[in-house]
């Protein structure tokens, strides 16, 4: 399956990723490289997970996100959000209405 990113989960990668380069130099490219690879997984299992909000979510292995994704046809899906765990759930319905 293949997978597409949109501007707005890229977005959301390069914030997480300053969030935690600031944490430590280092940790920044450790949670792009793992939430990257969490990306790659959906195009095997892409459309197993989940539905919140009207999308697919699937949890981030390593840290505490979880991305958000619609599937586009049998064989294409879209990431739209890389959102952190914690955040509250009108916050997320909010952000993801405006997608």
């Amino acid at each position: 399956m293949k997978v597409q990113i949109s501007g707005d989960a890229e977005f959301d990668l390069a914030d997480g990723f300053w969030f935690y380069e600031n944490q430590g130099k280092g940790i920044g490219s450790e949670f792009r490289d793992s939430v990257k690879r969490d990306i790659r997984s959906l195009e095997t299992y892409g459309g197993s997970h989940s539905l919140r909000y009207g999308y697919h979510r699937k949890l981030c292995n390593k840290f505490p996100f979880c991305l958000f994704y619609r599937m586009e046809s049998k064989s294409l899906l879209t990431v739209v959000a890389v959102f952190h765990q914690r955040r509250g759930e009108k916050w997320i319905a909010k952000r993801l209405g405006k997608r």
